[in-house]
């Protein structure tokens, strides 16, 4: 968006359909009054500035804001990565079910407990919560032990566990094993923090798919995303993984191991 408005600005020619489509809604349903166009070449035009005031408004829109609050005033808060992330966790020093909490800053991190040597990142909330039986799979799938004495177990969802912030503190384990959901999206968070952990990442997974494939039940929403995981999972030399997408045409919830 900023280099459409600077070549407005310098009058260099743009593309001004495309430039339309990036335009926020209000911007571009009186696009009319704002700007005035003349076509000089096939899909380009110079474009001239009607309403200074208007064109002002847009560019304080499109530059990058500066926080989560400054986000939210230009219209989006999810144009600005959160400040503060919280982690659920379970570890050995608890003494019931109810789960820990981590706050991650920017510059500083609250954690009541002593971490373990490696963690578990869980994608979805009922297996977080049945971490138990997790650490059995992730065991039986990698074939070693696990237990909360040595491994703590994180909830991901959400892709939360992309952030920046909560990547660098997953530098502090020695190991970080991911259980997500096999499909397109659990893939796409592993490969994030796989670019970031380096071979201190693995992906759960059994070493054979073939028993497993009666447990994808998943249809993908669109051809686009099924064709993203095979390619996602093949990238990674997950091969059998990519294998079983393609002999079920589904993916597999990571529910799914809580009913085996």
């Amino acid at each position: 968006m900023n280099d459409y408005l600077d070549k407005i600005l310098r009058g260099q020619p743009i593309n001004y359909e495309a430039f339309l489509k990036k335009l926020p809604e209000a911007f571009r349903s009186r696009h009319r009054e704002v700007f005035a166009t003349e076509k000089v070449q096939i899909n380009r035009w110079i474009v001239r500035v009607l309403d200074e005031t208007a064109f002002a408004e847009l560019k304080n829109v499109a530059e990058a804001p500066v926080s989560r609050i400054d986000a939210a005033k230009k219209g989006d808060s999810h144009r600005h990565g959160t400040e503060v992330s919280f982690l659920l966790v379970y570890h050995e020093g608890l003494e019931s079910s109810r789960p820990d909490v981590v706050v991650i800053e920017d510059d500083c991190v609250d954690i009541g407990f002593q971490r373990a040597r490696s963690v578990m990142v869980v994608e979805n909330e009922r297996n977080f919560y049945q971490y138990r039986q997790m650490l059995h799979f992730a065991g039986e799938a990698l074939g070693k032990r696990f237990h909360l004495a040595d491994c703590d177990v994180v909830l991901g969802g959400g892709n939360r566990v992309t952030r920046r912030a909560i990547l660098e503190w997953f530098q502090g384990y020695e190991e970080v094993f991911c259980a997500f959901d096999y499909d397109a999206g659990g893939l796409q968070m592993f490969s994030t923090i796989a670019a970031s952990l380096g071979d201190n990442a693995t992906f759960v997974q059994p070493p054979d798919w073939q028993p497993w494939l009666a447990w994808f039940r998943k249809l993908p929403d669109t051809t686009e995303r099924f064709t993203r995981a095979i390619s996602l999972a093949e990238g990674l030399g997950f091969v059998p993984l990519a294998e079983a997408f393609r002999a079920t045409g589904k993916f597999m919830e990571q529910e799914m191991i809580l009913d085996e």
